[in-house]
């Protein structure tokens, strides 16, 4: 039986540890759906066209070391706004939705454009200055040279970028449950996540 689970927001919400969480307490299959455009923004910086590239992507494209760079967390930002690469990675995400057994996809944009029948939709942030220092801490964890001023300033630019977009912005679906991370511990996040997921199954019977 297939029941997706749309887990949207803003870079550095916790809405992948969030994911994967609730992934593994229902044992449902999860797909972090911005390793797409990461694949897709690597592939452009080493020169690739970026609807091509889109329309080449396979699952092994996803397992690459480099993904989570800041340069191309920046290009996956980039190739996102543009229409005809969406459009060609809306088929890989769909399908993955509808698998047997349940899917939990995480992004910008499932609960509103890529399942937006979703049985449960969850839409996780924090403040901007929250999600700046978590980044911050991976990123110089990750022995990376960078100030929290520029991770702050880089967060900013791509929530304004992400959700002024013309195709698909970053917004919560109506019918989205919202959890605001800046004050909760990983495990109350969690907790919050998996009660709005029960309680949508308790909905659909």
């Amino acid at each position: 039986m297939a029941f997706t689970v749309a887990i949207d927001g803003p870079a550095a919400a916790g809405k992948g540890t969030i994911s994967k969480a609730v992934a593994a307490h229902f044992g449902f299959a999860h797909l972090d759906t911005g390793l797409l455009y990461r694949a897709v923004g690597a592939q452009v910086l080493a020169g690739g066209d970026p609807v091509t590239v889109a329309r080449a992507l396979n699952p092994a494209d996803l397992e690459h070391d480099n993904l989570r760079t800041p340069a191309v967390a920046q290009a996956a930002s980039e190739v996102a706004v543009i229409a005809d690469v969406r459009s060609a990675l809306v088929d890989f995400q769909r399908k993955f939705a509808a698998r047997d057994g349940g899917a939990v996809l995480d992004g910008r944009d499932i609960g509103t454009v890529i399942c937006p029948d979703a049985q449960a939709k969850l839409f996780i942030t924090a403040s901007a200055e929250c999600r700046a220092e978590r980044r911050y801490k991976e990123l110089t964890g990750k022995g990376l040279s960078i100030t929290l001023a520029q991770v702050l300033e880089d967060v900013k630019a791509r929530d304004a970028r992400d959700s002024s977009r013309a195709t698909a912005p970053l917004i919560a679906a109506a019918d989205a449950a919202l959890i605001d991370t800046s004050d909760l511990s990983i495990a109350a996040a969690v907790a919050r996540a998996v009660a709005a997921v029960e309680a949508a199954q308790i909905r659909v019977g």
